[in-house]
């Protein structure tokens, strides 16, 4: 996972504090071919380029260790300003609604139900809406996935108004008292009219208090638009990033974090239920600088 921002540590930069320094313009040409050659955007790296210059300029003679320490910094700061604030288990408004945005192939589905366990691992109650009602298949997949992780799925048949499902599924956690009401949604093209109106249509009527996107980490530029499409049409507060186990180079994370200026929430990591995990700068920096 990540190899290619790994290169920044695993490349031969020389120890010697002087040497080091005569090739300073040299060595930052070369973490920001790596920065772009990993997938990071160039409007990323141009601001993480320019951050670690004003840091270099300011140390008058600069080891390895220190330069590794900037590079660090940098893309540290990038991440903690993205990291959602909410304690998602500690809302107290019940039931707590969260609707689920993201075109076909993202894993939005399978993220909704990961979220459902993450939830009943600590003693959360959910219920699922099956609001992707314009599959069949898709009704049968969440019902599937809810009733593998032991989570309730609220689900109409094919073709009815998704809407209603929303309704009926906060309807249902409201007379039993459930936390959560975690609300899938149709994953046509984002920029079908249809479905835009269909998402404006589920936020007015099941208000939620939450409205995440998912994006597929591995989708590059692409998921980038998607994000925009969302973010003017409907609007969204957070980010869920799939597939982050697939992605050899690393980032992606870094150029939607710095392109959307929204949190993110989760990551996840596998295809199990159990591979997904609140975002935290400090694992990433983990992963691509161990």
């Amino acid at each position: 996972m990540f190899e290619g921002l790994k290169k920044l540590f695993r490349h031969d930069i020389p120890d010697d504090d002087e040497v080091l320094n005569a090739k300073k313009g040299e060595i930052e040409d070369e973490i920001r071919n790596v920065l772009l050659e990993s997938d990071v955007s160039f409007e990323a790296v141009e601001a993480i380029e320019n951050d670690i210059r004003k840091r270099v300029d300011r140390i008058k003679k600069i080891s390895k260790s220190t330069l590794m320490g900037i590079v660090r910094d940098s893309i540290r700061d990038v991440l903690v300003a993205s990291k959602f604030d909410l304690d998602i288990l500690g809302v107290t408004e019940k039931p707590y609604v969260i609707l689920f945005l993201g075109i076909n192939g993202t894993g939005k589905t399978t993220t909704i139900a990961k979220v459902a366990k993450y939830l009943k691992d600590a003693g959360k109650r959910s219920v699922i809406s099956a609001s992707d009602t314009f599959r069949a298949g898709a009704i049968d997949q969440i019902a599937i996935l809810g009733d593998r992780v032991g989570v309730k799925v609220i689900r109409h048949e094919h073709g009815s108004d998704p809407s209603a499902v929303a309704f009926d599924a906060i309807e249902h956690a409201r007379a039993r008292g459930l936390d959560y009401v975690l609300i899938d949604s149709a994953g046509r093209m984002q920029t079908n009219k249809n479905l835009v109106d269909e998402m404006k249509k589920i936020k007015r009527v099941s208000k939620p208090n939450l409205t995440v996107l998912v994006l597929d980490s591995m989708v590059g530029q692409d998921a980038l638009n998607q994000a925009e499409t969302f973010l003017k049409e409907t609007g969204f507060d957070a980010i869920i990033l799939t597939k982050l186990d697939t992605d050899a180079k690393g980032g992606s994370l870094l150029s939607i974090v710095m392109s959307m200026k929204k949190p993110v929430l989760f990551l996840c990591t596998g295809q199990g239920m159990d591979d997904i995990v609140r975002f935290d700068p400090e694992w990433y920096l983990q992963k691509i600088f161990s």
